[in-house]
């Protein structure tokens, strides 16, 4: 169910990722052909391109297309790579989700409370909302790495059971 969630997660972010290319012809059209442009629609540009980073860091995760090292991961055995997937997910990645979950979650609550625009004129309202993107986006990966921990670790029993 993790991974069925996050494949739509990644489509969701590559639909955005299409209407954030579509939003900056446009923009860049307007304003150097035409001498327009508009704060708003800038800062609609920061925010989409949030989106597409913060989800699609636990798309990338799931589809290990992640950067690593790969220079030394490349020559490993599939167990040696299990090993280290394993130990980078449940003692680096988990960790380092469940505190951005954690101390996002006060940041999120604070910008709520205080409504939090963008201090811009003709800026975009509800920042608010971009910001509470952090702590949900970490939450995805946090299952992801829960999810990729476990496929590793069945992975690695069910290899010692066939030896």
């Amino acid at each position: 169910m993790i991974d069925k969630s996050i494949k739509y997660l990644g489509y969701f972010t590559a639909s955005i990722l299409a209407i954030l290319v579509l939003l900056i012809v446009y923009d860049a059209t307007a304003r150097y052909i035409f001498s327009g442009g508009s704060v708003a629609l800038q800062e609609l540009e920061w925010h989409l391109f949030d989106v597409v980073i913060l989800f699609g860091i636990a798309y990338t995760l799931k589809e290990n297309a992640h950067v690593r090292v790969d220079i030394f991961y490349a020559s490993y055995s599939k167990k040696k790579k299990t090993i280290i997937n394993i130990i980078s997910s449940i003692f680096f990645v988990l960790p380092f989700s469940c505190m951005i979950v954690y101390i996002g979650v006060d940041f999120v609550a604070l910008s709520f409370a205080q409504n939090e625009a963008s201090s811009n004129p003709g800026g975009l309202e509800y920042r608010f909302l971009v910001k509470s993107l952090l702590p949900i986006s970490f939450a995805f990966l946090a299952l992801v790495a829960i999810n990729d921990a476990y496929k590793n670790i069945k992975s690695l029993k069910e290899e010692a059971v066939t030896l």
